[in-house]
């Protein structure tokens, strides 16, 4: 069984932040694959369903905890510990201010920098388990950093937000298969993005 996390905060006020296009991309892996809708269970939303892989159906569970971001890692930790499944069975899908805007990249364990839904599940589960970083771009000063993640996406974002969604969706089996180096490469395939110019990102362009 895979675990699909993605990090976001509750609630429609934030649904369009760029802190919660984790929250998105497991919205777009629901509807893609035909997951059964969300319910309320271990302090979060969760769906289940299966992802179809060429070794036959992989069973899955999405969750979006319902604690705000920084709290991710009750929820988590939770269904982790019921399933009876390991950090090495778990994907968290979250927003990566050191990516440029569209870009993505997977990675297995590692330290939490600075993103505090990171480090809350690392409290709860440990380090090692697989991260789905979505590049959201950083404003160019620190002091900034915290007014960008909580404001929305602009129309213009657009662009790149909803076919890197896709894309995450789209090329789901080789993440459920294990393959996160393949499923970087085709996500990366199916919707690839421009290297921003750090001066645009700077200005929030």
């Amino acid at each position: 069984m895979l675990l699909i996390a993605g990090l976001g905060n509750p609630g429609p006020a934030y649904a369009r932040n760029r802190h919660n296009i984790g929250f998105a991309a497991v919205d777009e892996i629901a509807r893609h694959w035909r997951f059964g809708p969300f319910r309320a269970r271990f302090h979060a939303h969760v769906a289940e369903g299966a992802i179809d892989t060429p070794d036959g159906p992989v069973r899955a569970l999405l969750i979006k905890p319902q604690g705000f971001y920084n709290e991710s890692g009750r929820a988590v930790g939770e269904a982790l510990k019921f399933f009876k499944l390991t950090p090495a069975d778990l994907v968290v899908f979250y927003d990566e201010i050191d990516l440029a805007p569209g870009r993505f990249r997977m990675k297995t364990g590692g330290g939490a920098a600075g993103n505090n839904g990171v480090r809350s599940i690392t409290a709860q589960v440990g380090p090692d388990f697989r991260r789905a970083r979505l590049g959201t771009g950083h404003p160019g000063d620190k002091a900034l950093v915290h007014g960008h993640v909580l404001s929305d996406f602009h129309k213009a974002d657009l662009v790149w937000v909803e076919p890197l969604l896709a894309a995450c969706a789209d090329a789901l089996p080789l993440l459920a298969a294990g393959e996160d180096e393949r499923y970087q490469a085709e996500v990366m395939r199916l919707a690839p993005a421009e290297k921003a110019d750090p001066r645009k990102v700077a200005r929030g362009e």
